[in-house]
C-alpha cells in the first residue's frame, strides 16, 4: 500500500520584530522584486505572526519559519530554527 504524499510547505526566512506575546513572535520578511511595468526594484515588507512554543526568540534573530495549520485567527506560520542570532543580546 502506497503512502499517501502531502504537499511541501512553504519555508521563509524573516527578523524578529517582536516577542511581547506568549508563545508568538512576529517576524518581519523582506523580498525584493523587480517591477514587470517599471522594471526597477521593489522592496516588499510582510509581517508574519508565527507561533514559538518555547520563547526561544528575540528581537532581531534571523528566524525560518514553516507554514503551518491555523493556530488562530492570525497565525498560520510556525517557528522551525533560528538561523542567526541577534547581535548583543545576552541570554
Amino acid at each position: 500500500m502506497q503512502e499517501k504524499k502531502r504537499g511541501t510547505k512553504r519555508t521563509i526566512a524573516g527578523t524578529v520584530t517582536s516577542n511581547k506575546m506568549d508563545k508568538t513572535v512576529v517576524v518581519t520578511v523582506i523580498r525584493r522584486f523587480k517591477d514587470r511595468k517599471f522594471r526597477k526594484f521593489v522592496t516588499k515588507r510582510v509581517k508574519y505572526k508565527a507561533h514559538d512554543e518555547r520563547n526561544e526568540c528575540n528581537v532581531g534573530d534571523i528566524i525560518e519559519l514553516i507554514e503551518s495549520r491555523p493556530y488562530s485567527k492570525s497565525k498560520r506560520w510556525r517557528y522551525a530554527r533560528k538561523i542567526k542570532e541577534a547581535i548583543g543580546v545576552t541570554a
